[in-house]
């Protein structure tokens, strides 16, 4: 296996590879504190690839998935500033770190910057598109937002920016964006269609959507009025985020004022 070690010796393309699998895994406690180590190596400014630079955005990455926006954040912006693009792969890497700073944004509920942020990625994308492979990152970014949207109660737009990208989805992003084009529904008042939609999302989403699936359909039984079952499925939703994510992640946060207003617990109700 690569290690911190062998990764000195030219092997930073196994390395990374093993981290970013690492990261699919939601392995994202391990390849942060393994990217920060490589990141602390001594730098060899003469080598092609910028392997710091990457060890940073890996980390980064895996601090937002798990759930630290508030500090990934403030990381972030620094990264992002000194990260100058100054050839494709370095732009590449600041735009993957843009990408990360759009779900950050987005789990603070600054959505005005997130949309900001979001639409420049894209144009970026757009121009280096025919000199680079761009479209699972482009992807993604429509995925997160299509979410922003939703935070920006602008639904019929996050609905139509969902069902225009689920065929180019590949694997759990597709999920995922099965689920957001669920909550838009949710918020067009189309519960039954968001509870449809919401089943065909995966039965184990990824780690970073933990949460996420039952959360939605949560919303959506709750908006029909059949709270017993909103209950329960906004419980499971607590405690897939409670396991599965960081303490501090803003879903768990929605998860609980959820649960407050099904049950009745919420001030006034």
């Amino acid at each position: 296996m690569t290690s911190i070690r062998t990764a000195r010796d030219s092997q930073w393309g196994e390395t990374f590879t093993r981290l970013k699998a690492m990261t699919g895994q939601g392995r994202y406690e391990e390849v942060e504190a393994e990217a920060r180590a490589l990141a602390t190596l001594p730098r060899r400014p003469w080598r092609r690839r910028p392997p710091h630079w990457e060890a940073r955005v890996l980390a980064t990455g895996a601090a937002v998935m798990h759930g630290r926006v508030a500090e990934a954040l403030d990381e972030l912006d620094t990264l992002i500033a000194e990260l100058e693009p100054v050839g494709l792969n370095s732009r590449m890497l600041r735009l993957i770190a843009r990408s990360n700073r759009v779900v950050a944004l987005s789990g603070l509920r600054r959505y005005a910057e997130a949309e900001t942020e979001a639409n420049g990625i894209l144009r970026e994308l757009n121009q280096i598109a025919h000199r680079a492979p761009v479209a699972a990152l482009e992807v993604n970014t429509l995925g997160h937002l299509a979410a922003v949207l939703c935070g920006l109660a602008r639904h019929e737009e996050a609905e139509a920016v969902a069902r225009g990208n689920l065929s180019r989805a590949k694997g759990p992003a597709a999920g995922v964006l099965h689920t957001t084009l669920a909550r838009s529904l949710h918020g067009q008042g189309r519960h039954e269609e968001a509870l449809t939609e919401i089943g065909r999302s995966p039965a184990q989403p990824p780690r970073y959507a933990a949460g996420y699936p039952d959360l939605v359909t949560a919303e959506a039984l709750y908006g029909l009025g059949r709270r017993a079952e909103a209950e329960t499925a906004v419980r499971r939703a607590l405690t897939d985020c409670e396991r599965r994510l960081h303490p501090a992640h803003p879903r768990t946060g929605e998860a609980r004022a959820l649960l407050a207003r099904v049950t009745g617990e919420e001030a006034g109700e």
